[in-house]
């Protein structure tokens, strides 16, 4: 039992220091971008030092002004001498508040700039797998909510603190300078404030981030329903959605309300605190007038300091709000940035500038959870049996560049998975892809990607012209180039029969388009990209028969000097391809041309049969 509690002390003590370290990292990422921009920030502070001082010379100036009144000799002339200088010295705020706000908050909306540009960087960089467990609506949360937060830290954040810092020190001089014992009396209530900071600041982070976590959902599912808006018309499923909405809405309204009673009980718990320091002022220096210890003139210039004073007190409330909220934030986005891609260059050789589509593959077995957890560098020989269920067993072929392979099979056999692996979508094992005899880990993944293109079966199309979306691939190909593309993808007919042909612009994801429309639209965009090594991953299944044959005989013929691999599951189009691969049971069971393997009369031969059979059907 003893030993079990002094496990627990333990690890307790090692979750502190985990934590501290947290902690002591916070702002590391931030630091590039806070001394880029240091100049400016100091300079804002300066320019801040100034209007601070200014405005505690105000009341010096009236102190002087009342105190002279009664004097012999003071005229109307020296009371509106009085009344410039102070219009002088406001003028003076007034030009160097526009110049800090420019300096300081301006640099804060530079950092936020780029920190977000880092962080899209950085998502770009992440695996497909990442995106298999991450929720959009956390992404953009972190993209919009957070960004915002920390952008507020760093701008009116640094104005906030660097003026409670001066502005108390400085305005308690100035009172140290009317009366001591005054001053000692005034300040008496405010210790009160660091331990209402220390406790509303622990609660104000906590609900902060429960608020970030319920944006997060609230924006996921708007999203997701947004995206899916067809499905939800077509299953009539309105009323559950919006059902839905409204509960994540109710957590967002309810956390909402709960940090908006946390800071309204605060402030107004500072106002109270600062009111007592000016009862005691009152009661005090009231009587400290009467009995001619200070002036009229200092009585109203403590009063004045004192009300200045009232400005950092309530301040220290909204930077303790600015802190929690922003390094909550930080935190959150700090966690995606600490998140390692598991597809990097580990020891790529930079020789390597352009591949001619040689394709060898040796032995490869493939398990999705073994890639998912180990980079390029530890992927080996991590994928056996023992590992669980493989999705490709020991497959073994290779492509003679310039040359078109087919590979078919039923759904599930993992078709797919091959592409991403050659792709390096995810790791395979080490020596087991070979492209122009490179083994696949020693090409830099941009040369890799740069020289392969996927089209997918589900396509994704911009909210934009058409022309636009099929020179996606190639911005800088004329509309002459895009036609043409457009007439080897068969969809040209289509796309000039618009109302405004290629300057037609379609809905997000191509919502205004069939799945056949979109498939050739990005066979298109395909072409018109003319890639070393072109994979067409079942991006022909929405399409019909007669118009896939017409557009992979176009295809094939167009790419005699480059190296192709089309993968489908109707096989009647693909008899020109030079070697076809049929994968049965995460295994290669046959490999030959469209007659040799109708010749053997088997796995092939009986896919054949039926597609035959069911074309006949779909015709009549």
């Amino acid at each position: 039992m003893e030993y079990e509690e002094i496990k627990q002390d333990r690890g307790r003590v090692t979750l502190k220091k985990a934590e501290k370290r947290s902690e002591n990292r916070l702002f590391e990422r931030i630091l590039p971008y806070i001394k880029k921009n240091l100049k400016y920030l100091l300079l804002g502070i300066l320019v801040l030092i100034i209007v601070d001082g200014v405005q505690l010379l105000i009341p010096k100036v009236i102190q002087a002004a009342i105190d002279n009144l009664g004097t012999e000799g003071f005229t109307q002339r020296h009371l509106a001498g009085y009344m410039l200088l102070i219009f002088l010295m406001s003028g003076v705020i007034a030009l160097m508040r526009y110049y800090w706000r420019v300096l300081i908050i301006g640099t804060s909306w530079i950092i936020e700039k780029g920190l977000r540009q880092d962080l899209y960087e950085h998502l770009i960089k992440l695996s497909q797998n990442f995106f298999n467990r991450a929720k959009i609506g956390d992404l953009m949360a972190h993209s919009t909510n957070d960004m915002n937060a920390i952008r507020m830290l760093f701008g009116i954040g640094v104005v906030v603190a660097a003026d409670i810092v001066i502005m108390t020190l400085a305005t308690i001089v100035f009172m140290i300078t009317i009366n001591v014992r005054l001053t000692i009396y005034a300040i008496i209530p405010l210790p009160i404030l660091s331990f209402a900071i220390s406790y509303f600041g622990r609660r104000m982070h906590q609900r902060f981030t429960k608020v970030q976590s319920s944006f997060s959902a609230l924006s996921g599912m708007a999203q997701e329903s947004i995206s899916g808006i067809r499905v939800v018309k077509v299953f009539g499923q309105e009323k559950a959605e919006l059902r839905k909405m409204n509960d994540f809405s109710y957590d967002y309204q309810e956390n909402n309300i709960k940090m908006a009673k946390l800071s309204g009980l605060f402030h107004p718990f500072l106002a109270f605190i600062i009111s007592i320091s000016m009862i005691i002022v009152l009661i005090y220096g009231g009587k400290a007038t009467i009995m001619n210890e200070i002036s009229i003139g200092e009585f109203v210039a403590f009063h004045a300091y004192l009300n200045m004073l009232v400005w950092p007190m309530i301040a220290i409330g909204w930077i303790v709000q600015l802190y929690q909220s922003g390094t909550a934030s930080l935190r959150r986005v700090n966690k995606i940035l600490d998140t390692k891609p598991e597809i990097v260059d580990d020891d790529p050789d930079h020789n390597i500038t352009i591949l001619q589509g040689n394709i060898e593959i040796k032995n490869l077995s493939f398990h999705y959870s073994s890639a998912t957890e180990k980079s390029g560098s530890e992927a080996k020989d991590l994928f056996t049996k023992d590992d669980g269920e493989l999705i490709l067993n020991n497959i073994s072929f290779e492509l003679e560049p310039y040359r078109t392979l087919a590979i078919v099979g039923r759904t599930g056999c993992g078709k797919s998975t091959i592409v991403d692996l050659l792709t390096r979508i995810y790791n395979p094992p080490r020596n087991t892809i070979f492209i122009d005899k490179h083994e696949i880990y020693s090409i830099p993944l941009e040369v890799l990607r740069g020289n392969i293109l996927v089209v997918p079966q589900e396509i994704f199309l911009f909210s934009d012209t058409i022309a636009n979306n099929i020179r996606f691939s190639n911005p800088e190909a004329t509309i002459e180039e895009v036609k043409q593309a457009a007439r080897m993808s068969q969809i040209y007919e289509e796309v000039v029969s618009l109302e405004r042909g290629f300057e037609t612009i379609i809905g997000e994801r191509g919502v205004t388009l069939s799945g056949g429309q979109k498939q050739r639209i990005a066979i298109a965009r395909a072409i018109i990209a003319d890639p070393n090594i072109l994979i067409l991953d079942d991006s022909l299944s929405a399409v019909d028969t007669k118009t896939e044959k017409q557009l992979l005989d176009h295809l094939i013929e167009l790419r005699k000097r480059r190296t192709t691999i089309i993968i489908a599951h109707r096989i009647s189009s693909l008899q020109h391809a030079n070697k076809i691969l049929v994968v049965e049971n995460k295994r290669i069971a046959e490999s030959g041309t469209h007659y040799e393997l109708l010749k053997k009369k088997s796995i092939y031969w009986d896919l054949y049969q039926k597609q035959k059979i069911k074309e006949r059907i779909e015709e009549r």
